[in-house]
């Protein structure tokens, strides 16, 4: 569920635009020179990465009215048969030369070498992580996996994504590794003090500032199950500076700068909900709701700060010193290398975006339509045949005409995209609509669908239900249409993506994890932990 952050709605005058206007050298920087990669007054802020922006409400179950309360359960409609020509993917503009440089001016560091290094505590059971209410009483919870402290309570980064070993490689190891790794994406919700000023400059930078203020983007998790260590890594955008120097900012968050009047062209832009997210072999697909897929290579790791001291300045490849201690900048700086004080960046290395157009109606309550270019609100993998991704809407309020749709894409073609020439295609073979039917808590049932999966032919949904417990669906194929069940398992208050542990590899039974988003303080038993079911008790309880 999206939080909607604030956006750029005022005239401001001389404005800092981003990592890349500031005057006002770092502390510990002195001035005695102009540095040749300094920024310049006119220059207009970091360069738009040319996606559209998402609803801000996307996936959030409060936005908009929802269907009207009803006692019964309306007559079931037809679903909707979905449409595969409006799911193709093209690949976008060619990022390689931009990695390449990149990658000779960082050092690098690989996801094993992260893993065994890995900073951050997480807690596993209830020995550790106690007693929590947020389970459904359907499914008895098997695997749970708490944060540590901060990051449990953080109302700036939202979890959303999940996937892990499981997808990324069929034997389910990683190089060397034992770690069994899991990764976790999630999303900046909340930038206070950005973009919200009459006059000034240096917003986000200036002393009093928030270090949340900053527009950051998304980060990725990878939790090393064996050590219950975690380490965060931020996804960034490549880009050339007004120098024509490689720097880098956070996804789809170029700062505003206005002169006198607001415009599109200044507005600050939101981030992205990154409601989905594959690893499949070397490549992270993470879900971009308005344009389709980005895609990231865990060779690129880029390292900040390879000796592990914070403190002291690392020097780069390029010969420019790095700075972890400002979380306020990010990219190149003035000759300094920045992160917003993360250690690993992971630069996006392509793009593969929706061909077909928009659809026509209204989505500002997150409305849905049966034709027309879906919204990439959700992705996972399908490795029970040919491997698929499977990528689905997330829809909340009448005045459309669908409840949603899914549709799956033969892995080897989107490889084929993201490793051929800009304008490669990646068609979907398969689309369904949601089914249709059904009502929970007065509302559709067949709504705030927030991940899916399928599963040895049977489909699986998580829906959420705001601050309440949600419910797993399940839907079988009758042609080019889906049938729900008529049977309901109640899961986790604020359930999302779904990732499954195959096991093969291992020798272990299949799991289904999930994570809740929901901080403690939004609602009196929200929590927020990743867990899973055997997969064996989600198929018994929908009698397969």
């Amino acid at each position: 569920m999206r939080r909607v952050p604030p956006r750029l709605r005022v005239a401001v005058g001389t404005v800092l635009a981003g990592a890349l206007m500031s005057v006002i050298l770092p502390a510990g920087h002195p001035a005695a020179a102009p540095a040749a990669d300094d920024p310049v007054s006119t220059y207009e802020g970091m360069p738009d990465d040319g996606f559209d922006d998402e609803h801000e409400g996307e996936q959030d179950d409060t936005v908009g009215p929802g269907s009207p309360p009803a006692a019964t359960a309306p007559a079931p409609a037809a679903p909707v048969p979905g449409r595969p020509g409006d799911f193709r993917l093209t690949a976008g503009s060619d990022l390689s030369g931009r990695v390449d440089q990149l990658d000779a001016a960082l050092p690098k560091q690989g996801l094993t070498e992260l893993l065994d290094q890995a900073n951050r505590s997480s807690g596993r059971g209830a020995a550790d992580c106690g007693a929590s209410d947020i389970y459904g009483s359907d499914l008895p919870v098997g695997d749970r996996v708490c944060w540590q402290g901060d990051d449990g309570v953080s109302t700036e980064w939202i979890p959303q994504a999940i996937s892990g070993v499981s997808d990324a490689q069929e034997d389910e190891d990683w190089g060397t590794s034992n770690a069994e790794p899991i990764a976790v994406g999630s999303y900046d919700a909340e930038n206070p003090g950005r973009s919200n000023y009459v006059a000034g400059r240096g917003n986000c930078v200036r002393a009093s500032a928030s270090d949340a203020c900053n527009e950051k983007g998304v980060r990725v998790t990878f939790l090393n199950q064996t050590t219950k260590k975690y380490r965060h890594v931020l996804l960034v955008w490549p880009y050339l500076n007004s120098y024509d120097h490689i720097s880098f900012d956070a996804l789809h968050a170029r700062e505003g700068l206005c002169n006198e009047v607001v415009t599109e062209k200044c507005d600050a832009q939101n981030g992205i909900h990154a409601g989905g997210m594959v690893w499949y072999g070397n490549y992270l697909y993470v879900a971009d709701t308005a344009n389709g897929m980005r895609v990231f290579d865990l060779r690129e790791i880029m390292d900040l700060n390879p000796d592990n001291d914070s403190a002291t300045e690392d020097e780069m490849q390029d010969g420019l010193p790095s700075d972890l201690t400002d979380k306020k900048r990010i990219g190149r700086q003035s000759n300094v290398w920045y992160a917003y004080g993360y250690r690993y960046v992971m630069p996006q290395v392509a793009t593969l975006k929706f061909t077909t157009a928009r659809p026509s109606g209204d989505t500002g309550e997150n409305q849905c339509y049966k034709t027309g270019r879906p919204k990439a609100s959700y992705v996972s993998l399908d490795r029970t045949g040919t491997d698929h991704l499977v990528l689905g809407e997330y829809c909340n309020a009448k005045g459309g005409d669908s409840n949603g749709r899914v549709g799956t894409y033969p892995m080897a073609a989107l490889t084929a995209a993201v490793e051929g020439a800009p304008g490669t295609t990646a068609d979907a073979d398969q689309a369904y609509g949601l089914p249709t039917g059904g009502s929970f808590g007065g509302e559709e049932l067949w709504h705030k669908i927030q991940g899916a999966m399928r599963y040895e032919g049977k489909w699986y949904f998580h829906r959420s239900n705001a601050y309440d417990n949600g419910r797993l669906l399940q839907a079988t194929p009758e042609g080019d249409q889906l049938s729900g069940s008529s049977r309901t398992l109640e899961s986790a208050i604020g359930p999302e993506d779904l990732y499954l542990a195959h096991g093969r590899g291992d020798g272990f039974a299949p799991r289904l994890w999930s994570l809740s988003e929901h901080a403690p303080g939004k609602c009196n038993a929200c929590d927020r932990e990743l867990y899973s079911y055997p997969m064996s008790d989600v198929a018994a309880g929908f009698g397969s």
